[in-house]
C-alpha cells in the first residue's frame, strides 16, 4: 500500500499568480507569466535532453531575458532577478494546508520534490509556512537532471529506501506526474485552471480540481 506522498511545489503547493502583476508592468499583459513559465520547463527540458544541465534559476532568468528580447522590452538583470526573487515567498494555494493536514493525519508521510535548487525550496516552505509537513526536499540540483526525466524520481526512491510502487507523485503538471508513472509511481493530478492530463502518458490514479479533493481521493482508494 502506498505510504508516502512526493509533491510537486510550484503551482502544485504554491500560487505564481501573484506574479502577475510583475509581467503585467514589463509586457503590459499578464498572460506572459504563462508563457514564460512554460517555457522555463520546455528549456529545463531541452538542456536535460542536450545534456547541458544549469539551475533552474539562471534557467528561468534566461527565459525571461530571451522574452524580453523578442518584445523588444528593456529589463536590466537587476529587474529581472529581484522580479524572479520573489519565487521564494509564494503563497499556498488556499486549500493547500489543510488539504496536507488531511494527509498527515491519515499516516502519509510526505516530502516534496522540485526542480528548484534545494535553498530556494527550503525558502519556499519556510516562507509559506508549509515546511513542517515534509520529512524532507528533493531537488532535481542533485542528479542534474529535470523532471519529469527518470532520475529525479528513482533518486527520491531510493533516498527513503521506498519502492515507486509504493509511492505517489502529485502535481498540477501533466508532464509530471506522467514522468512519474513511467518510474512505477502511483500518481495524482491537480487540475487547476488550465490543466488537464496528457492522453499518451498513464490515466493518474486520483484526479481533483484542487488539492482538498485529490487528497480526499487518495485517501479513499488508500485508507478506505
Amino acid at each position: 500500500m502506498p505510504n508516502v506522498l512526493v509533491f510537486d511545489v510550484n503551482e502544485t503547493l504554491l500560487d505564481l499568480g501573484t506574479l502577475a502583476p510583475d509581467f503585467q508592468n514589463i509586457f503590459g499583459d499578464a498572460a506572459f507569466l504563462d508563457a514564460w513559465f512554460h517555457q522555463v520547463i520546455q528549456f529545463a527540458m531541452g538542456l536535460t535532453l542536450a545534456d547541458a544541465y544549469r539551475p533552474f534559476g539562471e534557467v528561468a532568468l534566461g527565459v525571461l531575458q530571451m522574452m524580453a528580447d523578442a518584445e523588444g522590452v528593456e529589463i536590466s538583470d537587476g529587474e529581472a532577478r529581484r522580479m524572479l526573487g520573489k519565487v521564494r515567498s509564494l503563497p499556498p494555494h488556499p486549500e493547500v494546508p489543510g488539504a496536507l493536514a488531511l494527509l498527515r493525519e491519515a499516516g502519509f508521510r510526505m516530502v516534496t520534490l522540485t526542480n528548484n535548487p534545494l535553498p530556494v525550496v527550503e525558502a519556499q516552505m519556510a516562507h509559506a509556512g508549509l515546511q513542517h509537513f515534509f520529512e524532507r526536499n528533493f531537488s532535481v540540483d542533485r542528479v542534474r537532471r529535470f523532471k519529469p526525466a527518470p532520475e529525479p524520481y528513482r533518486m527520491v526512491s531510493e533516498s527513503l529506501a521506498v519502492e515507486p510502487s509504493e509511492m505517489y507523485l502529485i502535481a498540477a503538471h501533466a508532464w509530471d506526474v506522467g514522468g512519474a508513472a513511467q518510474v512505477g509511481y502511483r500518481t495524482a493530478f491537480v487540475t487547476r485552471p488550465g490543466k488537464a492530463p496528457y492522453p499518451l502518458f498513464p490515466k493518474p490514479d486520483a484526479i481533483g480540481n484542487n488539492l482538498r479533493d485529490v487528497a480526499e481521493a487518495i485517501i479513499k482508494f488508500e485508507r478506505g
